[in-house]
């Protein structure tokens, strides 16, 4: 499905509470919504050259998202009306965000090197990360009650509790770069490794990984499936894989060559979306 901007290069997708999917417009500076049916919708980030980056639904019904360049974080209304709040420090580049078991939205600052937390009020609280150059990617909520998100530049997956205590896990195989992350069927927590891996850690920090056929697929985004399935989007591989919780692997091409799978998410129709970033499309893959 053609974004109605041809050159929108969306990035992140998340379910809305209005039963549509929205997204973000990295390159076009939009946040985008399409419904299960095909019907887009675009609404312009009120800051030039923001690259809106991830986004999710919030505790208030709002989407929240982030601006890697315009160093804030933004809100809009399942009717368009966008709010913006600016980070304390220029060069942050907000990138993952997920909504919080406290009731406020998590996010993480890939440049920056910390975790920061914003109410539904707009208050920004941030922490700084014990590893420097640590290069936070995704962030997610845990089933234990705490936030977890990917360290890629440092091998590691970090866990934030709603009080900003952290805890790093580093990964054991070599050269690992964790990209996104979810919370799998099984109580895990489940991410992608840019070298063509897929990896799930316990709460207690234990690892286990599953390589994919091909390995330089790039794996990005990660969601747990209504199937019970992990499911991953290839950037490079343009391709979508579907990982049981005992690591079974099944992979789907993109009908689009060179498509470039960016996020994925799972749908209110109980099928899987994705962002494909290279030609301006949204995918579905029915379940």
């Amino acid at each position: 499905m053609d974004t109605p901007t041809p050159t929108s290069g969306p990035i992140g997708i998340t379910s809305g509470p209005d039963g549509a999917l929205w997204f973000t417009e990295n390159y076009a500076g939009n946040i985008g919504r399409v419904t299960t049916g095909g019907d887009f919708t675009e609404y312009a980030v009120p800051t030039d050259d923001a690259e809106p980056g991830h986004i999710t639904t919030g505790p208030d019904g709002a989407l929240w998202f982030t601006e890697a360049t315009g160093d804030k974080i933004g809100r809009i209304t399942t009717s368009g009306v966008v709010t913006e709040y600016a980070l304390p420090d220029a060069g942050s580049y907000p990138w993952g965000i997920t909504a919080g078991p406290d009731g406020a939205l998590w996010f993480v600052e890939t440049i920056g090197n910390k975790i920061g937390r914003i109410t539904t009020s707009g208050t920004i609280t941030e922490y700084a990360l014990p590893t420097s150059d640590a290069y936070p990617m995704r962030i997610t909520a845990g089933p234990d009650g705490n936030l977890w998100f990917t360290e890629s530049f440092a091998g590691k997956i970090g866990q934030i509790t709603p009080d900003g205590d952290i805890t790093e896990f580093a990964i054991p195989s070599s050269g690992a770069t964790p990209i996104g992350i979810t919370t799998g069927p099984d109580g895990n927590l489940w991410y992608s490794d840019a070298n063509g891996k897929v990896g799930s850690v316990t709460t207690d920090g234990d690892f286990t990984e599953y390589s994919l056929d091909d390995s330089n697929a790039f794996p990005w985004g990660i969601t747990s499936g209504s199937d019970g399935r992990l499911w991953v989007a290839e950037q490079l591989g343009n391709a979508a894989a579907s990982v049981t919780t005992s690591g079974v692997i099944i992979e789907y091409n993109m009908p689009t060559s060179l498509a470039g799978p960016f996020d994925i998410t799972s749908g209110p129709d109980d099928n899987v979306w994705l962002t494909e970033n290279y030609v301006g499309q949204i995918a579905k893959i029915t379940l």
